[in-house]
């Protein structure tokens, strides 16, 4: 994308009434408005909200948002110039329960309150598979525990990869934790029966092309 395009969708964003860019320093403080208020004071309601961390282009929250209109959907993802184009198909659609963050993931305690979120989905992150890089692995032990303040008692982590690794990982650390339970694991959600329609009817641009390149895509959905 040529640096003239990301100018266009980074003043599109500023102009978009579902995209929110708060600073760091501003989520850092403590003084976030919208934590803890996300449902009345952005949705106008009380539904349940379901987050996308590292969403990307926004497809998954798109097509969840569609089929469940009577529930909130938040992306979240630092590059604004990928999920422009959810964003924008949100505005076009007129679709009132969707809304964007511009942020790193790492900072979602400060911008949700405990008990506050439904349910979570992580859609083909980057499995960060050299030890170094455990720390920005999106269901390392801190990251989990960052999602257990937020999610309510009843609320459910979807992860959907294209790698066995981090399937696999994230079965371990699940496994090893007291206070959580693998509700459903598929290896091979196109290859073997049971797999959730709203796992396999939507495909992310990524997802199409790790299927092009005869990937298999795995699936787990977990609780605390």
């Amino acid at each position: 994308m040529g640096s003239k395009n990301k100018l266009k969708r980074f003043r599109d964003n500023d102009d978009f009434e579902n995209v929110i860019q708060p600073e760091r320093e501003e989520l850092l403080s403590g003084n976030f408005k919208f934590k803890g208020n996300w449902a009345q004071t952005i949705f106008g309601n009380n539904n349940p909200i379901i987050l996308e961390l590292g969403c990307g282009k926004g497809e998954y929250t798109i097509y969840l948002a569609k089929k469940h209109p009577n529930i909130n959907y938040v992306g979240i993802d630092i590059k604004g110039a990928r999920f422009w184009k959810g964003a924008k198909t949100a505005k076009e659609d007129d679709l009132k329960n969707i809304f964007f963050i511009r942020t790193q993931i790492e900072l979602i305690e400060f911008l949700f309150d405990k008990n506050e979120i439904s349910e979570i989905w992580i859609t083909f992150p980057d499995p960060q598979i050299k030890f170094k890089r455990t720390k920005h692995r999106l269901t390392n032990l801190d990251f989990l525990k960052k999602y257990k303040r937020i999610l309510n008692p009843d609320g459910f982590i979807n992860l959907k990869t294209d790698s066995e690794f981090l399937h696999g990982y994230t079965i371990g650390l699940v496994q090893a934790l007291d206070n959580a339970q693998i509700v459903y694991s598929n290896h091979d959600i196109y290859n073997r029966t049971g797999s959730p329609e709203e796992v396999t009817d939507i495909q992310t641009h990524y997802e199409k092309l790790f299927l092009k390149e005869n990937k298999s895509i795995t699936y787990l959905k977990f609780k605390f």
